[in-house]
């Protein structure tokens, strides 16, 4: 299990990742009112790409994709 979330991005993915998260956080509090769903999804994704970026993991990497960053 210790090798489940090993390190496969450097500071620059963490940094872009970081960023893509923040965006949808804010997309998803600003939607909820209207639509609900839509900013839960939202949310989900934000907190997925944040826990991506502080781990300095990416889930398609580990599944073999190659990204450009």
């Amino acid at each position: 299990m210790a090798k489940l979330f090993v390190r496969n991005i450097d500071a620059r993915g963490r940094l872009v990742r970081g960023g893509m998260a923040v965006a949808l956080l804010i997309g998803a509090a600003l939607m909820f009112p209207r639509y609900p769903a839509v900013a839960a999804a939202l949310a989900f994704s934000g907190a997925f790409l944040l826990f991506e970026a502080l781990r300095g993991w990416c889930a398609f990497r580990a599944c073999g994709i190659k990204t450009k960053l």
